[in-house]
């Protein structure tokens, strides 16, 4: 039992998610519209929180929609789908994250050198 505990830990997760990036983010650029960021860590935060509350409760295509309309990065063009992934290939607060989602579940808002993330955890 305790083996296949530690395999569980090590192995891969999928995940899409809705990255909302701010003048402090290290590349202030959106990938969806290749616009300059000009919105403050403070105006993020509070249209991450609004864009988290309406997606409470949301089906995977519902997430995917609403990643495809507003997120700032790439995987916007496939409603957030990051694909599958490993420790050590994200952002440390983005891996903490999302290997500690269950399938289906949804984060609250995650921080990282790249802006706020919501990460909706789909294997």
């Amino acid at each position: 039992l305790l083996q296949s505990k530690h395999l569980k830990m090590s192995e891969s997760v999928s995940a899409r998610h809705l990255l909302c990036k701010h003048t402090g983010s290290r590349n202030p650029v959106s990938r969806r519209t290749n616009a300059q960021i000009t919105i403050s860590p403070e105006e993020a935060m509070a249209e991450i929180s609004g864009i988290l509350e309406s997606l409470k409760g949301c089906t995977e295509d519902e997430f995917a929609s609403a990643s495809a309309k507003r997120s700032d990065c790439g995987s916007c063009r496939n409603g957030g789908d990051l694909g599958e992934f490993t420790r050590g290939q994200m952002q440390k607060p983005f891996e903490d994250a999302t290997f500690a989602l269950a399938v289906g579940e949804m984060s609250g808002i995650v921080s990282t050198d790249s802006g706020l993330h919501i990460i909706l955890r789909t294997a």
